[in-house]
């Protein structure tokens, strides 16, 4: 047994991470110290003002544990490392992880390339961005081939100069050809150089060039070419006019932060100025801040968002100050390599961008909050009217069922489960009908039902035993109300298992109009009537469909399996490595049965033999008649 108590007498007086662990052994919450032993035992004084949050949290501890570090920023690198990874439900935890591409020019290689990187490595190659979409990074980097006809393949130069023809791109003259020796080092040097000063905003001499090239083209009669060339110059444009100036005096890289929040949501926006431009800007989205100051959710947002980014700007422009602000420069500091600053701006063009960021933060929430509320209505309003139509006191989680069969071939069943009016497929479940031969319906959905809720039962019971959660369970949660696809007839086999089972969960049947359209909800041998235009009536056409296609959908993949099967496989010596060698081949068993015994044999897993098998499976009639 852990005890508390003793545990926090042994808590060493050193920098360090401690991992707060539920009954179930599930982290809950990962926090770092300069001292331990001081820290952790503030939680579990009863005199310590604690957040409500917080206050739940240590009520879940069944135990922790503790890594010691050597200094406080290594704890706080930890610690980022640990909440990314297990995302402790008490953490306030940055929803996004994306990863934005970059640039990368290869300056330290002799003819350089110019590609998309996801890392920012230590290998004295040239990084541009991030940028925040890549669609735009790969527009950049084929309106840079067009233009400096760069290369993109990974051939060794110059040692394997001529040793292999010329690519596809030096023919649509997307390249220069410095693998044929076609371009000198010092020219395509040049070029490289006129790449790196048009990725930092140079748009000018790419322009006067690009026009220079248009009008000599022109008088040369070459109005196809130069017509080229001023699509190029247009596009060249349309890049230029993304990247807004933001600051004339100042051109160095700076992220903008602020944000805005409600509730125990908040939204964090950056604004990614490389250069002195803006080259883009993302909002992020945070949870459980409810009970955090603005200095801890800022706090939270920049140690969680920069553990995960390879690129560190210069400087950070935050709207709060941060609760550690010397211990986090001083980390940002080590990962960047050079000093960062943070700053906390009050006034002048800096605050201005401050204060923009704020305003977009809370456009994004006050927009994530008018469609949380229509998503609210479509999904839990939605069980709620099903809850009143119904008159029930309780629910949350609807299970529904179909069985499928094409002349009682191959039937199955189908359980779909939604819960607040949302699917959730990982509880989704499929049965292959055992007990039942031939076309019966409702044997075959009493057969799914006995199945599903006599599973469950044991589950609970073993669980139950072994004092653990249910949730370790796959059918031990119970819905609050059965969805049967039909009527009466279905309703009555879904209430028969019930009873045998001694379980008191409601059945309801949607019911169809003659043209297969959902018409309404059978419960207690009466039929309940919905108007078309509620959202009850859209969520249950949508759980009723949902349903007939998961079912459809299974029945499909177990009938195509069994049609490959009832043919290849009952072919002597054809196993399942050479059925899939053929059927790759031919593509289609009317391409087998028509291939001769040389076609055949040519197939790498067939010898003579197995190649004779199967022709003569498919000729037999045919050899037959000629004896």
């Amino acid at each position: 047994m852990f005890n508390i108590e003793e545990e926090l007498k042994k808590l060493p007086a050193k920098p360090g991470v401690y991992i707060m662990r539920d009954k179930h052994d599930t982290i809950i919450y990962v926090g770092k110290a300069i001292s331990l032993k001081n820290r952790v035992r503030q939680y579990f004084q009863s005199s310590r003002n604690l957040t409500p949050k917080i206050v739940k949290m240590v009520s879940r501890i069944d135990h922790f544990e503790y890594i010691i570090t050597d200094s406080e920023v290594e704890a706080l690198v930890l610690e980022s490392n640990l909440i990314k990874e297990h995302m402790p439900r008490y953490n306030t935890m940055l929803k996004d992880d994306k990863n934005y591409p970059y640039i990368k020019v290869t300056i330290q290689e002799a003819y350089p390339r110019v590609m998309i990187a996801r890392q920012v490595k230590k290998d004295k190659a040239k990084y541009f961005g991030p940028y925040t979409s890549g669609t735009a990074v790969k527009d950049t980097l084929d309106l840079i081939r067009k233009i400096y006809q760069i290369r993109t393949c990974n051939r060794v130069l110059p040692r394997d100069i001529g040793k292999e023809r010329a690519c596809l791109f030096y023919h649509i003259k997307q390249c220069s050809g410095p693998c044929q020796g076609y371009i000198t080092e010092a020219e395509y040097r040049k070029s490289v150089d006129q790449i790196m000063d048009f990725l930092n905003g140079n748009f000018s001499e790419v322009l006067a060039m690009l026009e220079k090239k248009m009008l000599t083209a022109s008088e040369n009669m070459e109005f196809e070419e130069a017509a080229g060339y001023r699509d190029l110059m247009n596009s060249v444009r349309h890049m230029a006019q993304k990247q807004k100036i933001t600051s004339t005096s100042n051109q160095e890289d700076k992220d903008v932060i602020a944000f805005a929040r409600a509730g125990d949501e908040a939204v964090v926006q950056v604004f990614f100025i490389r250069n002195g431009k803006l080259i883009g800007r993302e909002h992020y989205h945070l949870t459980g801040v409810e009970n955090d100051t603005r200095s801890g959710v800022m706090t939270s947002f920049v140690k969680q968002f920069y553990a995960g980014t390879p690129f560190i700007p210069r400087e950070l422009l935050l709207q709060e100050e941060l609760e550690e602000p010397e211990l986090i420069s001083e980390w940002l500091t080590a990962k960047r390599g050079q000093k960062v600053y943070i700053t906390n701006p009050k006034k002048g063009e800096k605050e201005k961008l401050v204060e923009l960021a704020e305003k977009n933060a809370s456009l994004v929430l006050q927009q994530d909050a008018e469609k949380i509320k229509r998503e609210e209505q479509r999904t839990r309003g939605a069980m709620m009217e099903i809850m009143d139509l119904l008159d029930l006191q309780n629910l949350k989680r609807v299970e529904s069922y179909d069985i499928s069969n094409i002349n009682g071939f191959e039937s199955v069943g189908s359980m779909v489960v939604y819960e607040n009016g949302k699917p959730k497929r990982n509880d989704y479940r499929k049965f292959k009908i055992k007990w039942v031969t031939g076309s019966d319906d409702y044997a075959s959905m009493n057969e799914v039902l006995t199945r599903r809720f006599t599973h469950g039962k044991q589950e609970k019971a073993e669980l139950l035993e072994k004092n653990m959660d249910l949730e370790h369970g796959s059918f031990t949660r119970f819905p609050d109300l059965i969805m049967m696809d039909g009527g009466r007839g279905q309703v009555n086999i879904a209430l028969k298992v019930m009873e045998e089972l001694h379980l008191n969960i409601p059945v309801c049947g949607m019911v169809k109009d003659d043209n297969h359209r959902t018409r309404g909800l059978y419960y207690n041998n009466v039929e309940i009537p919905i108007d078309r235009n509620s959202e009850a009536f859209k969520l249950i056409t949508r759980i009723q469909d949902e349903t007939h296609r998961f079912a459809i959908e299974y029945h499909r993949s177990l009938r195509s399996k069994e049609q490959v099967h009832s043919i290849l496989d009952d072919i002597p010596g054809i196993g399942q490595k050479r059925r899939i060698e053929l059927m790759k081949h031919f593509m289609s068993l009317d391409a087998i049965k028509a291939a001769e015994l040389s076609e055949l044999a040519i197939i790498p897993t067939m010898n003579e033999k197995a190649a004779k098998q199967v022709y003569d499976f498919f000729h037999k009639e045919e050899n037959e008649k000629n004896d």
